[in-house]
């Protein structure tokens, strides 16, 4: 149950204050939540192309394999993926989106020369060196996946905080200030009706009271 405001001027015109800013602030997050369904589509969209990109680059890396077991065996295969691990540092980053901070990935490229690869050149079959520009497009491919949809989340997470901020300044706030203005506005236009009305009829009477001295 709310409680009723005090009937004075100074509420008067503080409720005034408080909706003003709170209409101010459902304009700006009205803005905010255009402006994040715009990045929205265009990340999902990203996502989309970055999963089919994946999809299609692991089918090629599986085929890659399967030449490179075919034509220089299974053990070739396993020592030059052991010679060839190396760590592959991230860090995130992130860039500023209506004030909210959406994180990307930053990383050293994945795909190496076959020179830098760590197993010996000399001996080693090209379908090898083959699996392996195909695996480490789909590293490649696989990162800006988790990227796109790390981003993604957060940014559906900001809306959703936004979209509730939204719905408690349209659905309680900006009624209830609403109401406690009308409330202070009615009170003080009949509290000034009162008054004009005992004005007058206070005058009625000292005219009346004039009127019987004089007679």
């Amino acid at each position: 149950m709310d409680t009723k405001p005090s009937t004075t001027r100074t509420e008067l015109l503080a409720r005034k204050s408080q909706l003003e800013l709170a209409e101010h602030g459902h304009e700006l997050l009205e803005e905010k939540r255009t402006v994040l369904m715009h990045e929205i589509m265009r990340v999902a969209g990203t996502v989309i192309d970055n999963t089919e990109k994946v999809q299609s680059l692991a089918g090629q890396a599986s085929a890659a394999l399967a030449r490179a077991e075919a034509a220089a065996g299974p053990e070739a295969v396993q020592s030059a993926a052991l010679a060839g691990m190396k760590s592959l540092p991230l860090t995130i980053d992130s860039k500023n989106v209506m004030g909210v901070k959406v994180p990307t990935f930053a990383h050293r490229g994945v795909a190496r020369s076959f020179h830098s690869r760590g197993y010996a050149v000399t001996g080693t079959s090209l379908t090898i060196d083959e699996a392996a520009d195909h695996f480490e497009a789909e590293v490649e491919a696989i990162i800006a996946l988790a990227d796109s949809e790390l981003r993604l989340k957060r940014l559906v997470d900001e809306i959703q905080r936004t979209s509730r901020r939204l719905n408690a300044l349209e659905n309680l706030l900006i009624p209830r200030l609403k109401r406690e203005r009308d409330f202070i506005q009615t009170a003080l236009d009949e509290r000034e009706r009162g008054d004009h009305f005992r004005l007058k009829l206070s005058k009625r009477l000292l005219e009346r009271k004039r009127a019987c001295g004089q007679g």
